[in-house]
């Protein structure tokens, strides 16, 4: 088994998982600023705590619909 062979195919695989990862953080970074970070894809709200936006029709075990709008800043919370 070459070792050298090996190093080069293990650093071009971390080249290529740390591009994936960058553009998946990139797209995190950018939604992070206007969407509220509790609201998952069904806009439904994760947190364990009360939230004005929370609105609960509809079942009792679903999670509550996230009716906060999305032209919010979040930025400054995460400064703070």
């Amino acid at each position: 088994m070459d070792r050298d062979a090996d190093k080069e195919r293990y650093a071009a695989s971390m080249a290529q998982l740390n591009e994936i990862l960058k553009d998946i953080s990139e797209t995190a970074k950018n939604v992070s600023t206007w969407r509220c970070p509790y609201k998952n894809v069904q806009d439904r709200c994760t947190a364990n705590f009360g939230c004005r936006n929370q609105s609960r029709r509809g079942a009792h075990s679903d999670r509550p619909m996230c009716t906060g709008s999305d032209d919010l800043d979040y930025r400054n919370a995460w400064e703070s």
